[in-house]
């Protein structure tokens, strides 16, 4: 059994989805679980007019809706025009935009979101999405059956980042997918998308289709895990950023999860870890070619100095300074409890003896954090930095790797430095702005592409 997952532009519209159905069918034999996301495109927009709503911007908002649904139907129509059940389809499409339009409604009278209003807006991509696939699936002779994950992808009520709970996950799954499977029918559900054990909808946050496919995988005890998406696979650099970027035919799974959590855009960062856990191999292929070999993420990948890059802008430093020690005892802590207590994930630390420095991405609550932080001591903020990685693991093995990447980096301004306590990542904050010229840079010396600054 393998889980498939086609990401947006994978699902785009009728052509792409007649591509995926293709695609399933060559796998039939393995006994494929399909997993969408939403139509490209129609999760910005979802949160779009949420915001435009509940800003006071109702006939937006409004107007915003209509064209998604007109989008769904159009699609619909080119998917499965003639067809018997299209007329049902339609009519279950129509019922989530009219939901749509009336949350949008709400929100203007509210004049604010909500979390939860949040999910239920954003999960009607995924829902629509699954809804199309599978009856396109079917017209093209698979045996496809669409699955509510909601009743799969238990969760906490976390919303817009609610947490999966794997026990009952599993149990869900075993219970729902399985009967499927044994009938030689071909399960679709949506990813992205959860449910507390109560069924209100929630979201895994942005990218968690990924991070569906990969739990169930780990529930089900896959035999792989396919991410189909718009590139050949894992490279050695955005190749938006740097277009001589390579194919990596093979990667292990630290340092995939590494590439991801620090900008790389193929995976979810929390992608890999319940295949981690389950020593599930994840493949990465190009849904518009599918007969490349793509990446695969196992275990036995090879030792490299350096594997790939990635970087990301838009970060802020927070620097806490104190005339105390350092390491009193309890102080590291506390500070970290500030970032828990306020749900913010912290990417690089660095320390002295008198002050403690992280980055972090999402600075939605850094005036909340920043107050926390100034009953520990003088707190500064730095915005607008960026972070480039060096992924590989053999670099701590590597004595001239880190001489190597701040000799590329020369004329450039490094904010921080930091080596991973597991050797696989060297993380260097330069200007947010001068991410793309380091990442160029980098690859060059690392890869041996000359690439102008």
């Amino acid at each position: 059994m393998i889980v498939v997952k086609f990401g947006g532009t994978s699902v785009a519209g009728a052509g792409p989805i007649t591509a995926a159905a293709e695609i399933v069918r060559g796998r039939l034999a393995r006994e494929p679980i399909v997993v969408v996301s939403a139509l490209g495109g129609a999760t910005n927009a979802l949160l779009g007019l949420a915001a435009q709503a509940a800003e006071g911007q109702l006939i937006a908002a409004l107007s915003a809706v209509a064209q998604l649904r007109e989008r769904h139907r159009r699609e619909g129509e080119a998917l499965l025009a003639g067809e018997a059940a299209w007329p049902a389809v339609r009519a279950e499409l129509d019922a989530h935009f009219d939901e749509l339009a009336r949350l949008a409604e709400a929100l203007h009278t509210l004049g604010f979101t909500t979390p939860r209003a949040l999910d239920a807006i954003a999960a009607k991509g995924e829902l629509c999405s699954a809804l199309l696939c599978t009856h396109a699936f079917r017209r093209l002779g698979l045996a496809a059956e669409l699955v509510d994950a909601r009743d799969v992808m238990i969760t906490d009520d976390a919303f817009t980042k609610a947490v999966p709970q794997p026990d009952e996950i599993a149990e869900s799954a075993r219970a729902r997918l399985l009967p499927l499977l044994r009938d030689g029918r071909v399960p679709v559900m949506a990813g992205f998308v959860g449910g507390t054990r109560q069924r209100v909808t929630t979201t895994l946050g942005r990218g968690g289709s990924d991070y569906s496919a990969s739990l169930v995988g780990a529930a089900l005890q896959a035999d792989a895990i396919e991410i189909w998406t718009d590139v050949d696979g894992m490279l050695t650099a955005d190749p938006r950023v740097v277009p001589e970027a390579r194919l990596i035919p093979a990667i292990r799974f630290d340092e995939a999860a590494e590439l991801a959590s620090f900008g790389a855009k193929v995976l979810h960062p929390s992608t890999i870890a319940p295949a981690v856990r389950k020593g599930i191999p994840v493949f990465v292929f190009n849904s518009r070619h599918p007969q490349g070999t793509g990446t695969r993420i196992a275990f036995d990948a090879p030792v490299r100095a350096v594997t790939a890059l990635a970087g990301k802008a838009g970060v802020t430093i927070v620097k806490v300074r104190t005339g105390r020690m350092l390491f009193a005892l309890g102080f590291a802590r506390r500070v970290f409890e500030v970032f828990e207590r306020h749900r913010t994930a912290v990417d690089v630390v660095a320390t002295s003896e008198v002050s403690i420095s992280v980055t972090i991405d999402d600075a939605t609550r850094l005036d909340a954090i920043v107050s926390d932080l100034r009953e520990l001591g003088d707190v500064a903020v730095e915005r607008q930095r960026g972070i480039v990685s060096l992924v590989g693991t053999g670099l701590a093995d590597d004595a001239g790797a880190m001489a190597t990447a701040l000799g590329a980096l020369e004329g450039l301004r490094v904010h921080m430095l930091s080596l991973s306590a597991t050797g696989i990542n060297l993380t260097i904050l330069v200007d947010g702005d001068q991410v793309t010229p380091a990442l160029r840079r980098l690859h060059g010396a690392f890869f041996g592409t000359a690439v102008p600054a």
